[in-house]
């Protein structure tokens, strides 16, 4: 392992880690920079207390039924938090295991343990949630040091296997959150599209702040292949052998039509979108999804409102 301040670990080192909690400590460690803007900043609108309106304020924070009763104008004021739940919803789907030696599976979840421990340190609960089998695993969201444990736990005992219910996971994982939250979605989204963003914009409409992160490697979105190849379909276990270079020009085609679509309908929902190469060390990609969420919250476009 490197030494200094500006040290980075490759993603082969930090997937050879057994120790997943040891590995996402240490992806934690070296992309920290002192003074940065929490990513995970949200606000509440618990109600603190009323007080005599004054001319100027906002009159959609007037309490209309206690004029009512009282026939004096009162202002509602609110108690605001830094610290909202987090929940991680993690594919572990067949597809997810590809390629040998760092799959996007590991990566994904090494990014996740690492999501998971930057949230905890600043206070926020951590929870996750995602599919085996036909089986839905939840771990709810809480804090504390033991609760963030758990979580790990339960990730690195997860091994990606079958197809998943993309849109069951991301709606069960949101009703599970007791207040509105961040909900962080991590795959590499080779799934029913359409069901899969349309879930994404349900929770954005409840007033979740959504995050999702596309997870890919540089040999599904190159295409290096050539001569006879045998494809084999992770998931279906289905096979084909084709000729590689007919078939390269469409294929690249495809796949960046795909991402481009992923990325315009998560933006276009307001969404933010993230896409990570598991060939980038995990601490530099993790750091720049972070600086830019915490640029965000810093320009005052942290949450939405809920629909009623």
């Amino acid at each position: 392992m490197t030494e200094g301040r500006n040290s980075v670990l490759s993603p082969t080192v930090v997937a050879a880690i057994d120790d997943l909690e040891l590995s996402a400590r240490l992806v934690v460690e070296g992309m920290r920079t002192g003074g940065n803007r929490s990513p995970f900043h949200g606000y509440s609108t618990e109600f603190r207390q009323h007080r005599p309106y004054r001319a100027g304020d906002d009159l959609k924070y007037l309490d209309w039924k206690l004029f009512a009763r009282s026939d004096r104008l009162y202002t509602r004021q609110f108690r605001e938090t830094t610290n909202v739940p987090v929940m991680l919803v993690i594919d572990a789907s067949a597809s997810m295991n590809f390629p040998e030696g760092v799959s996007k599976f590991r990566y994904a979840a090494v990014v996740a343990a690492a999501l998971a421990y930057v949230a905890s340190d600043q206070g926020n609960a951590v929870g996750l949630m995602t599919m085996a089998g036909s089986a839905l695993r939840y771990v709810p969201a809480r804090g504390g040091h033991q609760h963030l444990r758990s979580v790990i736990a339960e990730l690195d005992r997860l091994t990606p296997a079958g197809a998943w219910d993309p849109a069951r996971v991301i709606d069960r994982a949101a009703q599970l959150l007791r207040r509105r939250g961040i909900v962080i979605v991590i795959s590499d989204f080779y799934d029913d599209e359409e069901a899969t963003q349309r879930a994404l914009r349900r929770v954005t409409s409840h007033g979740h702040d959504v995050s999702v992160v596309q997870v890919l490697s540089p040999d599904e979105t190159q295409f290096p292949e050539s001569g006879q190849v045998e494809f084999v379909d992770l998931e279906s276990g289905a096979r084909r052998v084709t000729d590689a270079g007919a078939i390269a020009e469409r294929y690249r085609a495809a796949m960046h039509g795909f991402v481009e679509r992923t990325r315009a309908e998560a933006v276009h929902a307001g969404i933010d979108y993230v896409r990570m190469s598991i060939d980038v060390p995990p601490e530099r990609a993790l750091r720049d999804f972070l600086q830019r969420r915490g640029a965000r919250h810093l320009a005052g476009h942290g949450h939405r409102p809920l629909t009623r």
